[in-house]
């Protein structure tokens, strides 16, 4: 068989019922945590939902964890592209109001699927690690690149290896480098340090929100962080283009 031929086989009709069947699984498990919240959550609850023994759940997933880690990847699958959705609308549009877009979707996806969002970003799950590189940890990368796209988009690497930040210890200086890729070099580290306490103060203001803590703002909160999201973009890109600070001497 040619290479192109092999390329258009489709899956078995096994494989394609094995599909449908995990589907059916990670969806019922979607809705065990919204009702029931994620320290419930179990293949046996979710089997049982399903009308299945906890020995067939086990054919598709072989642990509690391998069910979490499917969990966890979708729900960082679905927050990306509310966000790049969101930001899809504003194409021609300046950076500030596509960075503004790329948060307003990220706050929508929380306020709206609460359960999903402390999965990812609430106490962590007992006994639960997260296989190192692995899906889960893809698919957040994807949504950290949304930002430092719109966050960034426009300026060049010399203008952000000269953004006005505090004087950065060597230390982090070369952690930066290492955790945050920007194209074929990394994000210059000044940039990078902004990145991070962007996105801080960002989800910092959505967690309060998805927890119940901000409240007593009543129906004010999307107007609240929205006046934050400007100002922190607005502080950023002027940073990136301020005349950087003296190092002390």
């Amino acid at each position: 068989m040619s290479a192109d031929a092999s390329a258009t086989v489709l899956p078995s009709l096994r494989q394609r019922r094995r599909a449908v069947a995990t589907q059916e699984i990670v969806a019922a498990a979607e809705s065990h945590l919204a009702e029931h919240g994620l320290h419930a959550l179990s293949l046996r609850a979710v089997a049982r939902g399903l009308g299945m023994t906890v020995q067939g759940l086990y054919h598709y997933f072989p642990n509690r964890d391998a069910l979490v880690t499917v969990l966890v990847a979708k729900a960082y699958e679905d927050l990306a592209d509310a966000v790049t959705a969101a930001v899809d609308t504003m194409t021609d549009e300046p950076a500030a109001l596509r960075f503004l877009a790329a948060a307003e979707g990220y706050r929508r996806w929380a306020v709206t699927h609460p359960e999903l969002f402390q999965l990812l970003y609430g106490a962590p799950l007992r006994h639960y690690e997260a296989p190192a590189e692995g899906p889960t940890v893809l698919a957040m990368r994807r949504v950290g690149e949304v930002f430092q796209r719109e966050l960034f988009g426009g300026f060049t690497t010399s203008q952000l290896a000269a953004a006005d930040t505090r004087v950065l210890s060597s230390a982090l200086r070369a952690d930066l480098e290492r955790l945050i890729p920007h194209g074929p070099d990394t994000l210059p580290p000044p940039a990078a340090a902004l990145l991070v306490s962007a996105w801080g103060h960002m989800h910092g203001m959505v967690v309060l929100e998805v927890f119940g803590h901000t409240t007593f703002i009543g129906e004010h909160q999307a107007e609240i962080f929205r006046m934050a999201m400007r100002d922190l973009v607005e502080d950023v890109h002027r940073r990136i283009t301020a005349q950087p600070h003296a190092e002390p001497q």
